[in-house]
């Protein structure tokens, strides 16, 4: 008798495991960046309606094809119709390109926390030079924070085309990293359901700890301000500014992006979760809390990073108050305490007019202090992660404790979200016949995270950054928007709307509602239309693709144009998955027509 389907232990499980797939680094790092840039509170309007017409249709559907299929991202697309399982081996395909790469964020997380023990942090402070005689030259022109970054954790090369080799250290960080995976995943649902209920619930429990923390530090207000209310110094302007970026479609479509990355559509992890579920499951109330808790989750990050970010930028700025302020008594003679916030412009002009010649001897030392300045150098990404966040930890009190929660949670969002993309490899593998009965379940996991390991070490090497960029930006982006928008048309038009309505109520004992019906046959795939158009044409008008690289004499990033082998790795990143969904129909159809004409009797 064929072996009965593992389950999740109840359906909370399932919850917790989508929840922990689905709420990730994006949350934490990309959209408190596009909150600011789009108006602050007002990006939240497109924000919301793109999670109403996009996120939960689309989450909902992919749940309920697994939920129906009951198989991995291949079979249950092949069942659908066997011209479609290109689609499902796509996701696969996109999913191993995210693994190998991913999990290079938590061989960092790693790294950081376990340097997060020592007292004073090690980014706190810049090392001293070769000859013991003032700080390292590098290090001076950039920061401790960006200098611990580039030099001690990447030790990063000038530029893509000197390689390097792999750095030992973030290595081992890259084996542990991936043995945790692995023992996360080692005995499937069984494993994978316990470990869920950490990785989903404690990130939380952080940011509330987080919270506290932030609203209580000098100049958090400063930072909430900046990013409800960016550049708006009047209610007048403030209000213009909000309709110039409601009206912006730039900020609709990084809306639309950002909903459907976060939930982690077209990978294949969301079907692969939904598969072992029970059939008759609400798959629909999950969807909608899935959603709920994601988007929740992103507004919530961003009040957490914003007050920690408005720490940084006061302490900063005040810090630069301070030292202007001390050289201007110094040089002058003034009384201490004269210099103050309020006065330091019109002091500054007075002395360089009554004394011309000595305030121009001095004026390259005199920096330009302005909070707007500070707080204008947002980031995202590894940037915010990796630099503006320990730059606002290294002066905390109590440093070292903040740092080993930050990381921590850093490592428990990163691996939540790795068991989501090693679950949409590892189903369609041990759904399969031919190899899950040569070998078991630990031996096929082993040797994904093994392969996925391997592979990885690239990113370990000297250039191995920006490699990760180049994975990051590529391997995904256009590849999952033609995922999806298959599957939206496999289901409404293939498969049939009506036909895969009458199987949710059959399963589910619930009616469809016409909403989600209008979404999946409609509104959903126009908009995927309309972004990969969008992604298409800004590839295209952007002209030659350009990274940035580190160039440690100047202490900061700049700009290079990528040489002709990265940019065929881009092709082939692309068309690597892009190109499953076509041939796999092209080789169904030759398949099926030479059966036919074996069938056919001899004249």
């Amino acid at each position: 008798m064929e072996k009965a389907r593992p389950l999740w232990a109840n359906s909370l499980q399932f919850v917790f495991a989508c929840i922990s797939y689905a709420v990730g680094l994006g949350n934490v790092w990309r959209f408190p960046y596009l909150c600011q840039m789009y108006g602050g509170g007002s990006f939240l309007v497109p924000y919301i309606i793109m999670l109403i017409v996009e996120g939960m249709p689309l989450l909902y559907l992919e749940l309920a094809v697994g939920q129906r299929m009951r198989q991995g991202s291949i079979g249950a697309w092949r069942t659908i119709s066997p011209y479609l399982s290109g689609v499902g081996v796509a996701s696969v395909v996109v999913s191993f390109f995210l693994s190998m790469y991913y999990n290079v964020i938590n061989a960092w997380a790693f790294w950081y926390l376990f340097h997060s023990f020592q007292d004073p942090l090690p980014w706190s402070v810049c090392p001293l030079n070769g000859n013991h005689t003032g700080y390292d030259e590098e290090c001076e022109k950039a920061s401790s924070t960006q200098y611990f970054w580039y030099r001690k954790t990447l030790n990063i090369s000038p530029s893509l085309q000197e390689n390097g080799g792999v750095q030992w250290e973030p290595a081992l960080c890259l084996l542990l990293a991936w043995l945790v995976v692995y023992l996360c995943i080692l005995r499937g649902t069984e494993s994978t359901g316990k470990v869920v209920y950490f990785t989903a619930s404690l990130p939380y429990c952080v940011l509330i700890i987080y919270l506290i923390r932030g609203l209580t530090l000098h100049g958090a207000t400063n930072g909430l301000m900046y990013m409800f209310t960016p550049k708006g110094s009047s209610a007048l302007s403030l209000l213009a500014f909000q309709i110039e970026q409601l009206a912006n479609p730039k900020a609709w479509i990084n809306a639309a992006t950002q909903i459907f990355f976060s939930l982690g559509l077209g990978f294949g992890s969301l079907i692969a979760f939904a598969s072992y579920n029970e059939p008759s499951n609400n798959c629909q109330k999950h969807a909608i809390i899935v959603s709920l808790i994601n988007s929740f989750t992103s507004i919530f990050a961003s009040i957490v990073t914003f007050s920690i970010y408005g720490f940084k930028a006061t302490f900063n700025y005040e810090n630069c108050l301070k030292k202007v302020s001390l050289l201007l008594t110094n040089t002058f003679d003034l009384e201490d305490g004269f210099l103050t916030a309020s006065n330091l412009e019109q002091v500054k002009g007075y002395l360089a007019s009554a004394y011309p010649s000595k305030y121009s001897e001095m004026f390259p030392q005199i920096k330009n202090c302005s909070l707007e300045s500070e707080l204008d150098t947002a980031v995202q990404g590894t940037g915010l992660a990796f630099i503006v966040y320990t730059e606002a930890i290294k002066n905390m009190e109590v440093s070292q404790l903040w740092s080993v929660l930050y990381f921590f949670m850093l490592l428990m969002l990163g691996i939540g979200s790795m068991l989501g993309n090693t679950a949409a490899i590892l189903t369609p593998l041990t759904d399969s016949k031919i190899i899950s009965s040569h070998l078991p379940k630990e031996a096929i996991s082993g040797l994904v995270c093994l392969v996925n390991c391997a592979i990885g070490m690239v990113f370990t090497m000297e250039a191995g950054n920006y490699w990760f960029d180049i994975f990051n930006d590529y391997a995904a982006t256009l590849s999952l928007l033609l995922i999806v928008l298959v599957e939206t048309i496999a289901v409404c038009y293939v498969y049939g709307l009506r036909r895969f309505e009458s199987d949710l109520k059959a399963m589910t004992g619930r009616a469809v509602s016409w909403y989600w019906k209008v979404m999946w046959a409609g509104v959903s795939p126009l908009l995927i239309v309309s972004l990969f158009v969008f992604y298409l044409s800004d590839y295209i008008l952007t002209g030659t693709l350009k990274y940035q690289a580190w160039d440690a004499s100047q202490g900061q990033l700049v700009t290079k144009d990528y040489p002709a082998y990265a940019l065929a790795v881009i092709g082939l990143l692309v068309a690597s998955s892009t190109m499953c969904i076509p041939l796999a129909a092209l080789g169904t159809f030759v398949q099926r027509r030479l059966k036919r004409g074996d069938a056919d009797p001899v004249a």
